[in-house]
């Protein structure tokens, strides 16, 4: 692995280097008794100073932002082929004999990627963690671009169901650990808000631009080119990532410092990480015991899991209910429901602007703050969520159940998607990012939890959607999501007039507030 700080002209760099090995070496050996350094006292591979260069915190601006919006752009690039196949699913059904007269067989793929995106980032995150970002993020795309030729290829139904686990899989931890490298690149405040905003919409505007992008290409080839258009632009991607994708986890990047140093001078001196292990045991605690045991017993973590994994459930719910409602009312084809679901990424968009003026009010809480002076408030994370779970994804709801009729303009019923779209957005990011605040330390297992939920509704909840629109008809369908949406609204609420309560209640939440 090459040192993360190679950067810039050779001669630059050797000059740097050795002015890395020279601190580092001065430090150790004013710290060394014998042949290694005394026990208690700093021997570890450090930072030069609040001010190197080669912490992320420290990197230039244009840097900083250069490698956060690569990041949110992979996230939104690799969301698209989880939905991107469902505009395809009549001529997928033909190819292999599938039927979705009882019940939608042809889902069976996209649950399948939801569950691969749901298992694979419990291993892989930690993994990324102690590895390293950039390796391990190129090892993990390509093999994601290797997995998508069997689905261009697939001779039967099967192959496409295996084979959309692994590939969402990779999807997945490639997804989650954009908000990692936000926290590794951005101290806190506007910038980093902001970045945690765009990453979430990275992940909703990417399953609902899918089927737009897939209605586009089966209107004009077979649906297989859905999957060879994917591996055209991923592959494209792969040299850009190759050499714009810096390391930017601290310890592996002071690890490759310490092995700098022992390689130019022969001394023993190491980065704290290199001396730690993590046992298999330590790793299942914190991916698979605390979230779980959080997800049980912290309403918060819970009824926020709830909120959210509805909100991404919608998203999935309809790449279904829209092929429905369009093709009953206005006789449309996969070609005009995949299209008419650009509406939701409209109010996603929409929703990503007004986080600017979300982030405003949050930092502004700041002064009212008299427990922790000048640290926001965590509740004041919820203010646009609220007008946007009532306003956008109930209303817009009830809006879309109501206008369900083949007498009216199929652009009544399209806008309400939009309003959804932005009541989706609202309600993901005052979820993510009230969790990070309150639960600082302990963000990364209760985020692990309520992610678990996500992938949980949005595998199986589109699987209802057929049944539930037939039986209730299209106006009470959608009203009846429109009745749950109303419910969700109210958690928001709650937490914005007792959170502070509820806070003390916590002993997760307490901990993290008397560390801060």
């Amino acid at each position: 692995m090459l040192p993360a700080h190679v950067t810039g002209s050779s001669s630059a760099t050797d000059s740097r280097q050795s002015s890395l090995i020279a601190d580092n070496e001065q430090q150790y050996q004013s710290n060394e008794s014998g042949n290694q350094p005394a026990l208690g006292e700093n021997k570890y591979v450090q930072w030069n100073g609040p001010n190197d260069l080669q912490n992320p915190f420290n990197w230039p601006l244009l840097k900083k932002w250069r490698v956060t919006l690569l990041a949110c752009f992979m996230t939104f690039a690799v969301q698209i082929n989880g939905t991107a196949m469902t505009s395809a699913a009549e001529q997928i059904n033909a190819s292999f004999h599938v039927s979705d007269e009882l019940f939608p067989h042809s889902y069976w793929p996209v649950l399948s990627w939801n569950l691969g995106g749901a298992a694979a980032p419990l291993l892989g995150l930690p993994l990324m963690e102690k590895f390293g970002v950039r390796w391990s993020y190129l090892v993990i795309y390509v093999s994601l671009i290797i997995f998508l030729i069997p689905q261009a290829l697939a001779q039967n139904f099967a192959t496409l169901i295996v084979t959309r686990i692994i590939t969402g899989g990779c999807s997945g931890v490639l997804a989650n650990i954009t908000s990692g490298i936000v926290s590794d690149v951005w101290r806190e405040g506007r910038a980093k808000s902001f970045n945690t905003s765009l990453y979430i919409w990275g992940i909703l505007a990417g399953l609902s631009v899918g089927p737009v992008i897939g209605s586009a290409i089966v209107a004009y080839v077979s649906w297989r080119w859905i999957f060879w258009s994917l591996i055209i632009f991923y592959s494209a991607l792969v040299p850009i990532l190759f050499f714009t994708l810096p390391e930017v986890r601290q310890d592996v990047i002071l690890a490759g410092r310490a092995r700098d140093i022992r390689k130019a001078t022969g001394v023993a001196i190491y980065a704290e990480a290199e001396t730690q292990s993590t046992s298999i045991s330590e790793v299942l605690r914190e991916t698979l015991v605390r979230p779980t045991r959080m997800l049980f017993t912290e309403a918060v973590v819970l009824f926020f899991g709830l909120w959210s994994a509805f909100c991404i459930g919608i998203a999935f719910m309809f790449t279904q209910s829209l092929v429905q409602v369009y093709s009953e009312l206005y006789g449309w084809t996969f070609f005009g429901t995949g299209l008419v679901q650009s509406a939701v990424v409209i109010g996603e968009t929409f929703g990503l602007v007004c986080s600017l003026y979300q982030d405003t009010l949050y930092l502004r809480s700041a002064k009212r703050n008299t427990k922790i002076p000048g640290r926001p408030i965590p509740e004041a994370r919820l203010y646009l969520s609220i007008p946007g779970s009532f306003l956008g994804l109930t209303a817009g709801l009830f809006w879309f159940a109501w206008t369900s009729y083949p007498t009216l303009h199929w652009m009544i019923p399209t806008t309400s998607l939009a309003f959804i779209g932005f009541g989706m957005f609202c309600a993901t990011t005052a979820v993510t990012t009230y969790i990070m605040d309150s639960y600082a330390k302990y963000a990364a297992s209760a985020i692990a939890g309520i992610a678990f939920l996500e992938n949980l509704f949005a595998a199986f909840l589109p699987l209802a959607t057929q049944s539930m629109y037939r039986t209730l008809g299209l106006r009470w369908g959608s009203s009846l999501l429109g009745f749950v949406a109303l419910g969700l609204s109210c958690i928001p609420l709650v937490l914005w007039v007792y959170g502070k309560r509820i806070r003390a209640r916590s002993p997760f939440m307490r901990e993290a507030a008397y560390e801060s």
